[in-house]
């Protein structure tokens, strides 16, 4: 998963908003418990299999960064 790969997935919950420079996504606010429920789905949608619940926790929605490496965490083992 890149950078590139995570913005489509914003913009699949349509938050073209969010960009690669935005930290603190959820702990500003600038997402919520709605945005991250739609975004596990798009990932779910893209990687064609559910995302383990040990993976849905504040600090993997932070940023890009954070949700990148939870994705290659999840599906590249």
């Amino acid at each position: 998963m890149n950078t590139e790969q995570v913005k489509e997935l914003f913009k699949a919950i349509e938050r073209e908003d969010i960009t690669e420079n935005d930290k603190e996504l959820l702990s500003s606010g600038k997402i919520d418990s709605l945005d991250i429920m739609a975004l596990v789905s798009a990932i779910e949608k893209h990687y064609k299999q559910a995302l383990k619940a040990e993976f849905i926790k504040a600090e993997n929605f932070e940023s890009f960064e954070s949700v990148k490496k939870m994705l290659n965490e999840a599906f590249n083992k």
